[in-house]
């Protein structure tokens, strides 16, 4: 059960963002999303931590403190913010970097479609922003990211999937 499970969360996430990428002009990436998922290390323990209405990864962080699959998975994919970090010599710490657009773009669509994949039929297009406003990662984002991806969020809430895409799509490096 966990197996298929996972592996149908999995494909119909990528899915999903395979879509989204297409309409904001950035299909190449969207159909290499992810594909770290399928590696062992990630996906074995998406496996033993399924539950279906989030991230195997939360659970596997209860369970130990932290997650295995998740320090593979953000190492590998730019388009996790957490992806741009690097330390600092002056400041002798680590610190955010301003993620190239087409990341910012993607990691969009990546957070669009797990709402669409773990809300289900409780979909709305507000859940997105809900979330990350609820979550500490604009404090640990790189302020642009940050302030952009918000935008981004906001106006899908305010305005809808199709003019958001559109106007997504339409974006260039700062």
């Amino acid at each position: 059960m966990h197996f298929f499970g996972h592996l149908k969360t999995v494909m119909r996430h990528r899915r999903t963002v395979i879509g989204h990428a297409a309409k904001c002009g950035i299909l190449w990436q969207g159909l290499r999303h992810d594909l770290s998922k399928y590696n062992p290390i990630e996906f074995l323990e998406g496996i033993k931590y399924y539950q279906g209405n989030r991230s195997p990864n939360e659970a596997e962080r209860a369970e130990k403190g932290y997650s295995e699959a998740w320090m593979h998975h953000k190492g590998r994919n730019r388009h996790h913010f957490e992806y741009w970090t690097d330390y600092n010599p002056k400041t002798r710490s680590i610190m955010p970097i301003k993620m190239p657009i087409k990341y910012v773009k993607e990691m969009f669509c990546d957070r669009v479609a797990a709402t669409k994949v773990y809300l289900d039929g409780d979909y709305h297009d507000s859940a997105a922003l809900d979330y990350f406003l609820r979550g500490r990662a604009k404090f640990n984002m790189h302020p642009e990211t940050a302030q952009l991806l918000e935008k981004l969020l906001t106006m899908l809430r305010d305005e809808g999937e199709e003019k958001t895409f559109r106007y997504i799509k339409s974006l260039t490096d700062y």
